[in-house]
């Protein structure tokens, strides 16, 4: 219900009278705030307002209304009703509910709902120039003293009005000329949409012709649209067409008059995603992903508010956006870790977008070829349904894997690539065909040492090793991004040109390759090579055009890309994610290697997939090669319940961070005297991070562990309350931890 007021006169001394709010603030604050509501005034719950904050305005939301506990006195009244459109009941309702989740403040949570502030403000429209009558006049008469410039700006505003810089480009001319016509009363001022307004999807344009086994996955799917909440986990192998089947369900969604978000993992990798998409539905859908600019984020922003934006593809801060006609939401690929935010509010937006999609009371479609195991299990428990494509769409094949045991064929001195996979590479060459090398670690190599003394270059910040990336010529940390030259000299012995690199990266496999095949043509793709999604579009596009004939990279060339050429793929490490010292790490390296995998032999032609490792015999590479997910995920599920492992049970992270380890420690040492003691509780630490300094500062972790009825918010809640800790301590709470760095 509207709070309207009409008694309200002065200042806040006389807000006794006032109807009164609570507002929430787009910052880290304890909860939402009281202000009284001026006379004629009316909010709303969900009405975006300008408020007082000490000496400065702070734009927020109403959040209901407010529980007059504070001094009337104390009551200051909102500045101003913001042009947007009100939050809506749902998006209020996640950002508490993920609050109370992830113990974060509220206000916290809500700046990553208004997180283009600009975007509040009521949308202005340009200041541009048309063509008046007595400039048509003058147009239309030959012997108007017209020079060819003015001419021809009068031309091109005739067509089409413009701003000054737009006639003077149109117009092949300086602004100046724009101006004289103006002063002359030839052009006339006009108002202009800031932007071009969306083009919608169009659900009417005809998709591909679906396999049986599309078929039926998708009319079960469309079946659940507009019929309440379903979380249904679509389940294929790599290259079955799993896409297709959910942008049935997309066009159905359209067709209802609803908005579709679509969650990716890698927005800025998707270049052939966004084809499909607009190959499917006539035009690029709208985006949402950090590489935006600033304009385009406050654009599209106000688009999805208004409904104009009828489908968003976003990375997980996309979940976040002011739908007020959701009708779908689909996460793509939703074992991917990046899902999981580690900084700031600490999430997971796959099991998010579960919650955003339960509260709007609409499907979510969880899509992969390699389930998390939390989703395998909901789906054995009957929590989520399954729709399952057993097959690769149309005459493709799945890749035939092998392992290379690097005992038995291990490559020559100071080379990465064994025998076999050379020859394998030397063959496909001469076939005309592509092959991809994966590696997952970035640079030339990730250690360098001195030679002389054994010196180890160390990040200044963390206690990580410094990675050579010699394409850029320096060194660099993968945790802070501290960059820094090779120095000529050791800094501990003083031994010239004595630093040797230490194992191998993407830019060290990449020399090999050169060094083999020089007449190949060979690039690198990772993370650090990549300035942006048009660098990924391009380096794709050259892919698909066979101007590439190696592609050397790491995880970014597994993100579902397709191409038809590319028969072999091989792994240079596949070991390197088995200890990775959790209970997800045997799961993520299954998972990449899948993926990876799955890249070989999508089209007519038969793909080979050559795995190099010193651990055959590791359940991982057994696994793979016997193709045998179910089994895999089925024994790491069962290996979780023995342990109480999630999903079978809960945990829970305390990460302490000083200025200094004392600090640290001392802050360590308050909340390890407090420890909870509860049945079906136990807690390990306090413990130095595997990463004892990131970015400068000193850092103790704690790892709570749960029955899976125990309500751990609360445990960690009243930890949390018996402990007082310095301001310069940072105290961070992770449930559900996926980094255990």
């Amino acid at each position: 219900m509207p709070v309207t007021h009409t008694s309200f006169e002065g200042d806040s001394a006389e807000a006794a009278s006032a109807a009164r709010v609570r507002v929430l603030l787009p910052l880290p604050l304890a909860g939402a705030y009281d202000y009284a509501v001026p006379p004629g005034m009316n909010v709303a719950a969900g009405d975006f307002v300008s408020v007082p904050l000490g000496a400065r305005r702070v734009a927020g939301v109403v959040w209901g209304q407010a529980t007059d506990e504070v001094d009337a006195k104390k009551v200051k009244p909102i500045a101003a009703r913001l042009a947007a459109a009100p939050m809506s009941d749902e998006l209020r309702q996640l950002i508490d509910w993920v609050a109370a989740y992830t113990l974060s403040a509220p206000g916290a949570v809500l700046r990553m709902a208004m997180s283009v502030p600009e975007a509040l403000e009521a949308e202005r429209n340009l200041v541009g120039y048309g063509i008046g009558e007595t400039g048509r006049a003058a147009l239309a008469d030959e012997a108007a003293k017209l020079s060819a410039p003015r001419r021809r700006v009068l031309t091109e505003a005739s067509h089409a009005p413009g701003t000054a810089a737009d006639l003077a480009r149109r117009g092949a001319c300086g602004a100046g000329v724009v101006k004289g016509l103006t002063r002359a009363g030839l052009l006339e001022p006009v108002e202009l949409p800031r932007r071009a307004p969306l083009e919608p999807p169009d659900w009417r344009l005809p998709g591909p012709t679906l396999s049986s086994a599309q078929d039926v996955a998708a009319t079960e799917l469309l079946a659940k649209l507009g019929q309440g909440f379903s979380t249904t986990f679509l389940d294929g192998v790599t290259g079955s067409g799993k896409t297709e089947v959910y942008f049935a369900a997309i066009g159905k969604t359209l067709e209802q008059g609803k908005q579709v978000l679509v969650l990716l993992p890698e927005i800025a990798l998707s270049a052939q995603w966004l084809q499909r998409f607009a190959q499917r539905f006539g035009v690029a859908p709208a985006q949402w992903h950090s590489d935006l600019g600033h304009a385009e984020r406050r654009d599209t922003w106000r688009a999805v508010a208004s409904g104009e934006a009828r489908l968003v593809v976003g990375a997980r801060s996309a979940l976040f956006l002011p739908f007020h006609e959701l009708g779908l939401i689909v996460v793509d690929e939703e074992h991917d870790q990046s899902f999981k935010q580690e900084e700031g509010v600490i999430y997971h937006a796959r099991d998010m977008a579960v919650v955003r999609a339960s509260l709007a009371r609409i499907p979510i479609v969880l899509v992969s070829a390699t389930p998390s195991v939390e989703t395998q299990v909901n789906v054995d428990e009957g929590r989520y349904g399954r729709l399952h494509l057993p097959a690769r769409h149309g005459s493709a094949r799945l890749p035939e894997i092998r392992l290379l045991d690097l005992r038995r064929t291990p490559p020559e001195r100071r080379s990465f690539l064994a025998p076999p996979l050379l020859e394998a590479m030397r063959a496909t060459l001469e076939a005309g065909e592509q092959t991809m090398l994966f590696l997952n670690r970035r640079g030339y190599a990730p250690l360098t040492l001195c030679r002389q003394c054994g010196f180890r270059l160390n990040c200044p910040n963390c206690t990580a090793w410094l990675v050579e990336h010699r394409f850029h010529h320096r060194l660099q940390c993968h945790h802070c991004g501290h960059a820094e030259p090779l120095p000529p000299l050791c800094p501990n012995c003083g031994a010239a040109g004595s630093f040797a690199a230490c194992g191998p990266g993407v830019e060290r496999v990449a020399e090999e390759v050169a060094l083999k095949f020089p007449k190949a043509r060979a690039a690198v793709m990772a993370s650090d090579t990549l300035t942006g999604p048009h660098a990924a579009a391009e380096i794709l596009e050259r892919v698909e055009r066979h101007d590439i004939d190696v592609l050397i990279g790491t995880q970014v060339v597994a993100k579902g890309h397709h191409f038809p050429l590319l028969t072999l793929v091989g792994v240079v490490d596949a070991d390197l994610g088995l200890d990775g010292g959790d209970l997800r790490a045997a799961e993520r390296s299954f998972q990449l290697l899948h993926q990876v995998a799955g890249r070989a032999g999508r089209a007519e032609q038969p793909g080979l997939v050559l795995v190099q490792t010193f651990h055959p015999e590791n359940q991982v590479m057994r696994a793979l090669v016997a193709d045998d997910r179910d089994r895999f995920l089925r024994l790491q599920a069962e290996e979780r319940q023995r342990h109480g492992n999630p999903p079978f049970g809960r945990l829970a992270a305390l990460i302490i961070s000083g200025d200094s380890e004392d600090e640290a420690e001392s802050a360590a040492r308050a909340y390890a005297r407090s420890t909870p003691h509860l049945p079906g509780v136990e807690v390990f630490g306090p413990a130095p991070a595997p990463l004892q300094i990131l970015r400068g500062r000193h850092r103790k972790r704690f790892l709570v562990k749960a029955r899976r009825n125990v309500r751990i918010q609360q445990v960690m809640r009243d930890w949390l309350a018996r402990v007082k800790v310095p301001s310069t301590v940072r105290v961070q709470v992770d449930i559900d931890p996926y980094s255990f760095l």
